[in-house]
């Protein structure tokens, strides 16, 4: 079970605004909670945040969670003082009608409200088309041009302004699930890492950039300085047990049914097989997901990284996925932390992670 001092700190982490590119408040957060019980703690020119327990063991395992969430972007400023948005990673433009952003600005947050022509004045066979992110403009409420630019600039970055909410069934709400809950969780898994070390040097790092970058982004900075040996990357995955979800397609993960294990072609069969025993012995409850090709998250640039990294993915039901309410349970997460640091305890120098 989480902590009650781990959800306070886990919810100030998700309420923090930090879509890609500019994740550096809730990275700062990371940084000073890593700060109780890592024994070295730094940041690089990337934006990524790392953390190190065990800096003279051997071999070196990488704990990779991204710490960026999907925003959005001032793209023009209108003579009437209405702002126009870009995404800032993959949005389902019909989630924006009617909400409420937070913009990250130089002098302050500014806040403001997504605006759409009224349903009495569409034409008829408007009513029933899908809401185009330029259909859209956000009111900050200014009587002009001049005084939104005051407040405003071009680029300026926003996200959702919506806060985290408990609720039952020891389930939690935020619009930054996705991933700011692995930044978390490989935090949480250092932390009970450092209370029993095993041989291995263990750096948890919250990566930069995922949402938006087809290379891999912070995490691939990471992976080259760190040089780890193998890698755990913890990410979301569709949770499916919700209305209109095919788990033949997807498979089966409900909330509370532990973490997700994917087996796929580029998972480490060696790394994945320890997962496996760990949580079979431990008793921690757990799914797998089948990948045939890429995984579409950080897992894709690490393990083709320097001469090659035994990478595994372990990932969280979500529900709502890219959306201002996405959900999770925590005692998934809980149960995530608790395989990934007694994994870490298990590799030696002596682990061989050559596929054969």
């Amino acid at each position: 079970m989480l902590t009650k001092e781990s959800i306070a700190f886990l919810k100030k982490l998700l309420d923090t605004p930090g879509p890609s590119g500019y994740e550096s408040a809730p990275a700062r957060v990371w940084r000073e909670e890593a700060k109780k019980f890592a024994e070295e703690v730094s940041s690089d020119v990337a934006g990524n945040s790392m953390a190190v327990v065990n800096p003279g063991g051997s071999p070196t395992i990488m704990l990779d969670g991204h710490i960026d969430e999907i925003g959005l972007i001032i793209q023009y400023i209108d003579d009437d003082g209405y702002l126009y948005i870009g995404p800032v990673g993959g949005w389902d433009s019909q989630v924006l009608v009617g909400q409420r952003l937070r913009f990250l600005c130089s002098d302050g947050d500014v806040f403001g409200v997504v605006g759409k022509k009224p349903v009495h004045v569409m034409k008829p066979e408007d009513r029933e088309k899908a809401t185009k992110i330029t259909d859209l403009w956000v009111d900050i409420g200014a009587a002009n041009r001049a005084e939104a630019e005051a407040r405003v600039s071009v680029g300026d970055p926003g996200v959702i302004d919506a806060r985290a909410l408990d609720f039952p069934n020891n389930r939690l709400v935020s619009r930054s699930i996705d991933d700011r809950i692995g930044a978390f969780t490989v935090l949480e898994a250092l932390r009970q890492y450092a209370e029993r070390p095993g041989q291995a040097k263990v750096v948890a790092v919250a990566t930069t950039l995922e949402e938006i970058s087809w290379h891999g982004g912070g995490a691939t900075v990471c992976a080259t300085c760190i040089n780890p040996k193998m890698a755990l990357v913890v990410d979301v995955t569709f949770a499916t047990d919700h209305p209109g979800m095919e788990k033949k397609e997807i498979g089966d993960h409900r909330l509370g049914s532990g973490p997700v294990l994917t087996r796929g072609a580029l998972v480490s069969p060696v790394l994945l097989a320890l997962l496996r025993k760990v949580a079979t012995e431990g008793n921690i409850p757990f799914t797998l997901h089948a990948a045939g090709r890429d995984t579409g998250t950080n897992a894709d640039a690490i393990h083709i990284a320097k001469e090659g990294i035994a990478t595994a993915l372990v990932s969280l039901p979500n529900r709502y996925m890219h959306s201002p309410n996405e959900m999770v349970s925590l005692d998934d997460v809980a149960h995530a932390a608790t395989l990934i640091a007694e994994t870490c305890r298990m590799v030696t120098d002596e682990t061989d992670f050559t596929a054969r």
